[in-house]
């Protein structure tokens, strides 16, 4: 018999608001930025009227992208109790209940879908499409093979098209492009990562579709992908004014940070790729030397 006196487990005493501010993902919710890459790849980000309504869509998909979390996290609860990590999770760990993460989750999809409605039919509907799309991975097919991949990738090319309409820009169809194979490669290169950890099999049962040898192959096609993509956008500006010349050299330095994250990912690295440009010297180095010549190419000529 439990001793009424019996101090319950950390997370259960954890309180209600910090629970689904954990729930909440607030160290996911810089994917939102993505809604930034239209307006700064036009040049834009002069304008103050650019920069708000690329904030306000921002904003709007972080809310999405909560609501996906807590669908997610009730959904997952069952394998997530099996993995050393993933068990911490609120709704896992007990720490909220299904039914109060849910209707999180519901809030977050109404505020989002109400705040991107303001920026024009063109952005909702690439919001809807986020949102459908990610439910629809959410219910089920995360657990198809390949098709779990294009669906996480499309929800990154889905945010920056919004950026693009919401500001009423138009955008690239090799940024587009760039965009799709870019994450492409982050996403496989994440699933390889994961493939290699103890525990993670339990939780994402897909990955035991994936071959190691296929991963690479999806990797490697990725990388030329985005390589190829941003060399068609960059070069463009050649014999342009000398500034508008940077971007196209821009391609060495980027070109340089995808081949070091490739290695990276080679080695069993890549699980958490938001962190791994701040763990890596060269990586680091590659990313702020390509960030200071897109940004000079584009906004000193």
């Amino acid at each position: 018999m439990t001793d009424l006196h019996t101090p319950l487990p950390v997370a259960r005493r954890e309180s209600t608001a910090r629970a689904l501010l954990r729930l909440s993902r607030p160290q996911q919710w810089h994917k939102a930025l993505m809604v930034f890459a239209a307006p700064a790849a036009a040049g834009a980000l002069e304008s103050p009227t650019d920069v708000l309504e690329a904030a306000i869509a921002a904003i709007g998909f972080m809310f999405l992208a909560i609501a996906i979390y807590a669908f997610n996290d009730i959904r997952d609860a069952p394998d997530d109790r099996r993995h050393p990590r993933k068990q911490e999770r609120p709704v896992a760990s007990g720490a909220i209940s299904p039914t109060l993460a849910a209707a999180y989750g519901v809030t977050a999809a109404l505020v989002g879908i109400a705040i991107v409605s303001t920026l024009g039919t063109a952005t909702f509907g690439l919001a809807i499409a986020y949102l459908t799309a990610q439910l629809l991975y959410v219910l089920g097919l995360k657990h198809v093979a390949v098709v779990d991949l294009i669906l996480v990738a499309l929800g990154f090319v889905l945010r920056a098209a919004a950026g693009a309409t919401a500001t009423g820009l138009p955008i690239s169809h090799w940024f587009l492009l760039v965009s799709l194979f870019g994450a492409m490669f982050l996403v496989t290169g994440k699933r390889k990562a994961e493939r290699t950890k103890i525990g993670n099999a339990a939780s994402r049962p897909v990955l035991a579709a994936y071959p190691m040898s296929w991963l690479d192959q999806v990797l490697t096609i990725s990388l030329l992908g985005t390589a190829l993509s941003y060399g068609m956008w960059a070069f463009q500006y050649l014999g342009h004014d000398v500034y508008r010349e940077l971007l196209a050299v821009s391609f060495l330095p980027f070109f340089t940070g995808l081949l070091r994250y490739a290695l990276l990912v080679s080695t069993g690295r890549g699980e958490e790729p938001e962190h791994e440009i701040f763990r890596d010297r060269v990586l680091l180095v590659a990313g702020i030397t390509w960030a200071a010549m897109l940004g000079i190419g584009l906004y000193c000529a």
